[in-house]
């Protein structure tokens, strides 16, 4: 099977080991999105999934746009791939890229679809409380994440559950499924069209989402904390100062005060919440500062019971 891998982000790189480690499958070529600025110095740094290509020795390509890129069309004819396997690539693939390959173009999703079609599935599925997720290998077209499904596996989300840990779970299982199902295809497996009345949209994250709307139910803000933990990182502010919420718990008390009032600085900072709910802070980054327990930030802190987080 001759494949061409399209991906960016190191979410994508299990799946591209895979392939290469799989007997029969001949990855033929990789397109990534263009090397971006990052780090202190601004550097241009390759993608994830082109560092791991090129350390592969895969022909790679990482072009601005696709639409109407005559010379990267003519480049992806040119490996005449059975599949084209796309995983996180963060890039519309035009109608004549889908069409291109000689069996069917395969997208790895972070969802059990139809629900959490689109940007964030891993993100939204932690933030609307799902008590699962898992991945699905589908059929790619025009419309997002529309295909038909070729095969699905979940796992639980918990009340535990990061989006860090959903991260590192989803991506080795869907090398693995993907690895799994690329045969079956192969030699013929029809995909199954999905039920449009269970689907939603995971809209891309915005940077305020990681601010702590302290109104919300502490099982909600829970969720916030958990999804950006530990990086980015949900955030409050606190004496006009920015602190970051790494991990925290839900109490069970219910409590008659202002909505984000500290009222406890003793075992964590204890925060009002919506409907009088309460949550737990229990490790956090100062501003400027490494993560640390609550409690020990708490011994040098300032911050007392009464005062608001906002």
């Amino acid at each position: 099977m001759r494949i061409v891998f399209a991906a960016t982000p190191g979410f994508s790189v299990p799946c591209l080991q895979a392939l290469l480690d799989a007997p029969d499958m001949d990855v033929v070529g990789v397109v990534s999105q263009p090397d971006r600025k990052s780090g202190r110095g601004m550097k241009l740094t390759p993608s994830p999934v082109k560092k791991a290509a090129l350390d592969a020795g895969i022909d790679v390509i990482t072009p601005e746009s696709l639409r109407n890129n005559d010379e990267a069309l003519a480049w992806l004819n040119a490996k005449k791939a059975d599949f084209l396997v796309v995983v996180a690539f963060g890039m519309i693939l035009p109608k004549q890229w889908l069409d291109a390959v000689a069996i069917a173009p395969i997208n790895v999703h972070a969802s059990l679809l139809p629900r959490w079609r689109g940007a964030a599935p891993i993100e939204r599925a932690l933030l609307a409380g799902d008590d699962e997720t898992g991945v699905c290998i589908m059929h790619m077209e025009e419309g997002l994440d529309t295909g038909g499904i070729y095969a699905c596996q979940s796992m639980p989300i918990t009340d535990a559950t990061t989006g860090s840990d959903l991260w590192f779970a989803l991506a080795p299982m869907g090398a693995k499924l993907l690895v799994e199902t690329l045969p079956k295809i192969f030699d013929g497996l029809a995909c199954v069209p999905q039920d449009e009345q269970g689907m939603t949209y995971a809209k891309k994250l915005q940077n305020e989402e990681r601010m702590i709307d302290w109104s919300m139910a502490a099982t909600a803000v829970d969720r916030v904390v958990r999804c950006f933990s530990p990086k980015p990182g949900a955030r409050t502010l606190a004496g006009g100062k920015w602190l970051k919420v790494v991990a925290g718990e839900v109490l069970a008390n219910t409590v008659h005060k202002s909505k984000g009032e500290i009222i406890g600085v003793k075992e964590g900072l204890d925060v009002v919440c919506g409907n009088g709910s309460v949550y737990r802070i229990t490790v956090l980054q100062p501003e400027g500062k490494k993560v640390m327990l609550a409690a020990d930030y708490l011994r040098g802190s300032k911050l007392s019971i009464g005062t608001i987080l906002e």
